[in-house]
């Protein structure tokens, strides 16, 4: 599993609406927006920004259940490309 509930909820957490769920060298992590500019992130992978998990989510606040959900959604589309 490379996506767990754990950076979901990161990201969920994150203050900066454009923090992301990036790839980068074969990990999953949070970056806040202003970060995915420098050097240290330099070639990752955006899976999503916190916006858009809000979005797909349809809250800030989701329940469990629905965490879980997204973050099976997302490791498996992730799998698949990095396959």
């Amino acid at each position: 599993m490379m996506i767990d509930e754990g950076l979901v909820r990161e990201l969920l957490d994150a203050a900066d609406e454009d923090s992301a769920l990036v790839l980068l060298e074969g990990r999953a992590r949070v970056a806040g927006g202003s970060d995915l500019d420098g050097d240290d992130f330099s070639g990752a992978a955006v899976v999503l920004t916190r916006a858009e998990l809000v979005d797909r989510l349809g809250t800030s606040y989701p329940a469990p259940q629905d965490v879980t959900l997204m973050t099976s959604a997302l490791d498996d589309a992730v799998g698949k490309i990095c396959g």
